[in-house]
């Protein structure tokens, strides 16, 4: 299983439709430009295929912040319903912590919603731990 990084247009127009999953509120017409955008601000969309199709993302980013310094920070994580428990997302969050570590960095994080279950049971059987609590106010 091959985890590929989307660089072209048609790489990050691949991802769409498994990144809707985690995202519905996207609209198809803005997301190219919003993901081109995102990159330039170092965005990275890492994605597995199968048949052509991107079949599981994650993007992430590089931070760096007082309490834990520099970090990988992981924006999506998604899986097509019809690919789930195959371990594209366990893959992926694998080689997000592979690239931390290779970057020296000690940290990896994320937030998730309360309610996606499964997605909290992969984060803690692959070692993330509950240690904060997230909160924004939307303006």
């Amino acid at each position: 299983m091959e985890i590929k990084i989307a660089k072209t247009e048609e790489e990050i127009l691949k991802c769409r439709e498994v990144l809707f999953e985690l995202r519905p509120h996207l609209k198809k017409e803005s997301f190219l430009v919003t993901v081109q955008e995102m990159m330039a601000e170092g965005y990275t969309l890492a994605y597995i295929e199968e048949d052509n199709t991107a079949v599981a993302a994650v993007g992430y980013r590089y931070l760096q912040f007082l309490y834990n310094g520099k970090h990988i920070y992981i924006d999506d994580l998604s899986t097509l319903p019809s690919s789930r428990g195959k371990g594209y997302a366990g893959k992926l969050l694998d080689y997000v912590c592979d690239v931390a570590g290779q970057r020296g960095f000690k940290t990896v994080t994320l937030d998730s919603g309360y309610t996606r279950f499964d997605a909290h049971r992969l984060y803690l059987n692959k070692g993330f731990t509950l240690n904060c609590h997230h909160f924004s106010k939307t303006l």
